[in-house]
């Protein structure tokens, strides 16, 4: 063990170059890694946790940034210790990879899409080291293995797009681990993740950690992913760093508002035992401010499903004939009350989007009711179904995919409007101003375009969107999974908020279980394109008795140091393939009552037992 630390950050100062001119994006940052080491440096976008990491791998200057003052030094073992902010580029080409490994948030973007799989992962071997095309392409399947990605030798041959999201971000693990690198610097590894997949690679990096003595830098704005990782926690805030310490003094006793604020706003899986209701979250700008009130019970049904099914043919062969069918959704019914929240998690997948895709017939289902307020969706006309649409809304996961970057935002709010012929110019103008007061967006924002907003505020004009037509029924697909946890608190607020006052009804599709309790009155769990448990919050959360529902719950990171998962609790088995023989005749779905609307399904449909416990 060194006497010193592997790395130490000392008043760093980066500044980016704007034709406004500079502006600082971290000032006077300092903290150390010590060998074997995670230190997790959290704080909310813009803070300058990214910066940092880039810095440190002298990739910031990449981006137009220049590192302005202060020393990045970096203990090379044999070769001594360096200022990487001195260190020239083909110095930098040796260490970079070789010496400091990085995962990238975004596995697609940091992933080449004309290069296989086993080409990215061998590239870094043999060059640096030395390795044989052969002991190269070994070594790259052994990755892919400790990184449990199923048919390994397969991958290799594949292409980026080929893969999922949550194998792409195995694959870019696997090519930062690939040199045994004495710093790993992971940046938001795990956002976009499910909750099953987060925890096997949180597991993972924290065993290469032990068994290498690999130091890692550990980036995110998950506080529960920070009690499950860290060792030391470092603050940022506005590119400056307000608390550090170590994992159980932050959480237990933090100093700084800033701190007090993050782990408030952080929904905890077990916070919303015996309450009937929904509740929103605490957040800083709440201050003293009365919380909307609970959403009351109804028993009114606005959407019922009836055995929805949907299915994407696999073509092939050369006259490209339909070889399989994908069984995206089989045999789902449920129901979604006025003024209430049914959830759907479930890994990625499982079928949950694709549900909720069927239910707006932005898919065509195979089979099935979709029943909107008395009336077939299934049998509607597309003249007739275009007027349904007026009923439900969709809010998307990535909204500034779903925002057109050439209109101005009061063109796009003002748009469902103008496509349903609802009132004159000056009426809709009127209505997208108070919509954007509705979803606490300045009028200043009118004019601007989806660039120039966070990601927070985007999302919260895709709301202020699919509000403009008074909708009954809103589906909100990973509405908050890609934002910063205060964001999301504030979003989630706005929701319910509006629930209560309008009478909105939500299909609340996501893989995070702590939003979902917070949010829900109904919850269903989806696997393999089945619903394997449905019922009421309190019953799936406090008395869960599907084997899935179960391993589920227990891959959720608790935000509690004192309380962190163990790997062999996590030990999951791969998802089965959802693609069947064209003739294949699924069974229907049999569900067994284990309490007054709490739904079980009975039957071994695929593998279940997914932990040895």
């Amino acid at each position: 063990m060194l006497d010193h630390p592997l790395a130490a950050l000392k008043g760093l100062r980066v500044e980016f170059q704007t034709k406004d001119g500079p502006v600082v994006g971290v000032e006077d940052i300092s903290f150390d890694i010590n060998p074997g080491e995670t230190v997790c440096v959290v704080g909310e976008s813009g803070s300058g946790k990214s910066v940092s990491s880039l810095s440190l791998m002298r990739l910031v200057e990449f981006g137009g940034g220049e590192i302005a003052d202060g020393q990045l030094l970096f203990d090379r073992g044999a070769q001594g210790i360096i200022d990487v902010a001195k260190a020239d580029d083909d110095m930098m080409a040796t260490i970079r990879g070789n010496e400091i490994g990085m995962i990238f948030q975004e596995p697609m973007t940091s992933l080449n899409p004309v290069f296989t799989v086993g080409r990215q992962l061998t590239e870094g071997l043999r060059v640096h080291k030395g390795m044989t095309k052969e002991a190269a392409t070994e070594r790259a399947l052994e990755l892919l293995r400790q990184v449990r990605i199923p048919e390994p030798e397969r991958r290799l041959t594949q292409y980026p797009h080929e893969l999922s999201g949550g194998m792409r971000q195995r694959v870019v693990i696997a090519m930062a681990l690939a040199c045994e690198p004495r710093l790993l610097i992971a940046d938001e590894p795990t956002t976009a993740l499910d909750v099953t997949i987060q925890a096997e690679i949180l597991a993972l990096i924290d065993r290469l950690k032990r068994e290498t003595g690999t130091a890692v830098m550990f980036i995110t704005h998950d506080m529960a992913v920070v009690a499950q990782m860290a060792d030391r926690v470092v603050v940022m805030f506005r590119g400056n760093k307000v608390e550090e310490g170590p994992v159980e003094q932050i959480f237990e006793a933090p100093t700084h508002d800033y701190t007090r604020a993050l782990l408030a706003a952080v929904p905890k899986l077990g916070e919303m035992r015996g309450k009937t209701a929904p509740e929103p979250l605490r957040i800083m700008s709440d201050g003293d401010r009365e919380l909307t009130p609970v959403i009351p019970k109804s028993d009114e049904v606005l959407l019922d499903v009836k055995n929805m099914t949907t299915r994407f043919e696999v073509k092939g062969g050369f006259f490209r004939r339909t070889v399989a069918n994908v069984h995206a959704v089989e045999d789902v019914s449920f129901q979604v009350r006025s003024g209430q929240t049914l959830s759907l998690v479930g890994e990625s997948g499982c079928g949950k989007s694709t549900c909720g895709r069927s239910v707006l017939r932005l898919v065509e289902p195979l089979s099935g009711e979709i029943w909107l307020d008395g009336k077939n969706v299934v049998d509607f006309s597309p003249t007739k179904l275009r007027a349904a649409r007026r009923e439900m809304q969709m809010v998307f996961q990535d909204p500034f995919a779903s925002l057109n970057p050439q209109m101005r935002l009061s063109d796009q709010v003002a748009e469902p409007l103008l496509n349903y012929d609802i009132g004159d110019a000056s009426e809709r103008a009127d209505r997208v101003a108070r919509l954007f007061d509705r979803v606490e967006l300045p009028r200043s924002f009118l004019n601007r375009y989806p660039h120039e907003l966070s990601g927070g505020q985007r999302q919260r004009v895709a709301i202020a969107r699919a509000l403009a037509l008074n909708p009954k029924l809103i589906i909100a697909d990973e509405a908050v999974s890609a934002l910063d946890v205060s964001v999301q608190a504030q979003v989630l607020n706005l929701l319910m908020e509006l629930q209560s006052e309008l009478g909105i009804s939500m299909l609340f599709i996501s893989h995070d279980m702590a939003v979902v309790e917070r949010v829900s009155h109904q919850v269903g769990v989806m696997y393999l394109g089945r619903i394997v448990e449905i019922g009421s919050r309190q019953s799936i959360f406090e008395d869960p008795r599907h084997p899935y529902t179960k391993s589920l719950m227990a891959a959720v990171p608790v935000a509690d140091p004192r309380q962190r998962k163990l790997e062999k609790d996590l030990n999951f088995k791969p998802i089965p393939s959802p693609i069947f023989p064209v003739d294949h005749v699924p069974e229907r779905s049999v569900y067994e009552e284990v309490a007054p609307g709490h739904m079980v399904l009975k039957g071994n449909w695929g593998d279940f037992d997914r932990t040895d416990g």
